[in-house]
């Protein structure tokens, strides 16, 4: 909710110095608040995360990382999270491959686990 806030936030900013100033504290902000978590996934955790990403926000990481940081900073991460066998442009498919994760969250959601 908050990437989606900040994205259109971003949007209504005058000029292009404007916009990359706040997404640089943005960048900046997450990474104090999350970096240490976020280093301490497994390769499972990690993917499981790229996934409920795209659930929560309907887009790719891949899509998210290129519209707030730039398309080469995405590329890069994209390249980074193939050396580990994970995609950040691989899509969530709540009636397919990822059925067992959307009934587990619903379930998580609903209170009943």
């Amino acid at each position: 909710r908050i990437l989606i806030e900040s994205y259109e936030y971003i949007q209504t900013l005058p000029d292009t110095k404007s916009k990359q100033k706040h997404i640089k504290a943005i960048e900046k902000g997450v990474k104090e608040q999350y970096i240490a978590q976020m280093k301490r996934l497994t390769f499972s955790q990690g993917k499981l995360l790229i996934k409920l990403i795209d659930r929560e926000c309907s887009q790719t990481s891949f899509d998210l990382i290129k519209a707030f940081i730039g398309s080469f900073k995405a590329g890069f991460y994209q390249v980074f999270a193939g050396l580990f066998g994970a995609s950040l442009k691989e899509e969530y498919d709540p009636q397919g491959k990822d059925w067992l994760i959307e009934r587990t969250v619903l379930m998580v959601e609903s209170g009943q686990i």
